[in-house]
């Protein structure tokens, strides 16, 4: 009888416990995707401003990295781009 009661808690609080974390998760992605949009419509302004938002994106994403980084992958792009007759 102590058992059942002991698992039934075990169970009771492992479900409360996986709940919260889906809840939490829930939450999370609800301001992923409203953070999501917000940057959607600072890029919509952006062009609507006449900037070409493929460019800034790329801006956006080398700012992301270091600049050891970014150097290594400019270095690798001219060699390539070197092999191919590209400059």
């Amino acid at each position: 009888m102590v058992d059942e009661i002991t698992n039934e808690t075990a169970q009771t609080v492992a479900a409360g416990q996986l709940r919260a974390f889906i809840e939490r998760i829930e939450r999370l992605e609800e301001e992923k995707q409203t953070i999501s949009d917000d940057i959607k419509d600072v890029y919509a302004e952006m062009k609507g401003n006449g900037f070409d938002v493929k460019a800034v994106r790329a801006i956006v994403r080398l700012r992301k990295k270091d600049q050891a980084e970014r150097q290594e992958e400019e270095a690798i792009l001219d060699l390539y781009k070197a092999a191919l007759g590209m400059v």
